[in-house]
């Protein structure tokens, strides 16, 4: 990419969102976390592992120095939505005698649309990502995930529609992160952390689950949720079958 603004893969404007920060569990552990699929706090990526393997999205592999460097570039504009060029980089560094790490995150590449909502869009949800992927290694590493996520209704992109997901849920206004709270789910009861909060995002902890919920009404988009359950009787059907029903009903 150049500095101009535009690049090679085409028309469009250049971003960059770079965050770094200390996570639990070795460079190894968090190595598999970002490449082996799992769906514990992500939907499940897959890297083919080597330099020029296939990676998510229809991208390519372009570096590959388990478990210290890993570079991911997709540069088919179908790829990506809204984009001409997309490249994700890891950099994980031994911290606290290997038992802990340091992770550089870095999204770069091009945006086609409205490029200061693309980027705001991007960097909130890169901020939210990166918190699970920290809550995962913290609490969870190690255990086996099964992932769920779906969309609301259209009715859900409405201004106003987060918030009331968060009121149906029985989250109060002024819980903060780290209160404890008892959650309305379809059909049970979830006593849980709150361990992120903005007008954007909420992030949910029970001992055996991530509940995300994305408010991309203020993106122009219906909210989502995703659930990474680490139960021993996690079943993914069942669970999106569950917040279907759930959504649509809020949203009716």
């Amino acid at each position: 990419m150049d500095g101009s603004g535009t690049g090679r893969a085409g028309t469009g404007k250049e971003f960059r969102i770079a965050r770094e920060f200390e996570v639990e569990g070795s460079p190894p552990q968090v190595w598999a976390a970002l490449t082996t699929g799992t769906g514990g706090w992500l939907r499940p990526l897959l890297y083919e592992p080597r330099e020029g393997g296939s990676a998510p999205y229809g991208g390519t592999v372009t570096r590959w120095d388990p478990p210290h460097r890993l570079t991911a570039r997709v540069e088919d504009p179908d790829g990506v939505p809204g984009q001409s060029l997309d490249q994700v980089e890891h950099t994980i560094e031994p911290r606290d005698g290997g038992r802990r790490s340091w992770l550089r995150h870095v999204h770069s590449g091009i945006f086609t649309g409205d490029w200061a909502a693309q980027y705001d869009g991007a960097a909130k949800h890169t901020d939210f990502q990166l918190h699970t992927l920290a809550q995962y290694l913290a609490h969870f590493v190690d255990r086996p995930a099964v992932y769920s996520g779906l969309s609301g209704p259209a009715g859900s992109a409405a201004p106003d529609a987060f918030v009331r997901l968060t009121r149906a849920l029985g989250i109060p206004d002024d819980a903060a992160e780290g209160a404890r709270v008892r959650v309305e789910g379809p059909g049970e009861e979830l006593n849980s952390v709150i361990d992120f909060r903005s007008r954007y995002f909420v992030g949910l902890r029970t001992d055996d689950t991530l509940h995300r919920f994305f408010g991309r009404n203020h993106f122009g988009a219906p909210v989502a949720l995703s659930v990474h359950d680490f139960g021993t009787h996690a079943d993914a059907k069942r669970t999106e079958l569950a917040w279907h029903d759930w959504l649509h009903h809020l949203y009716a």
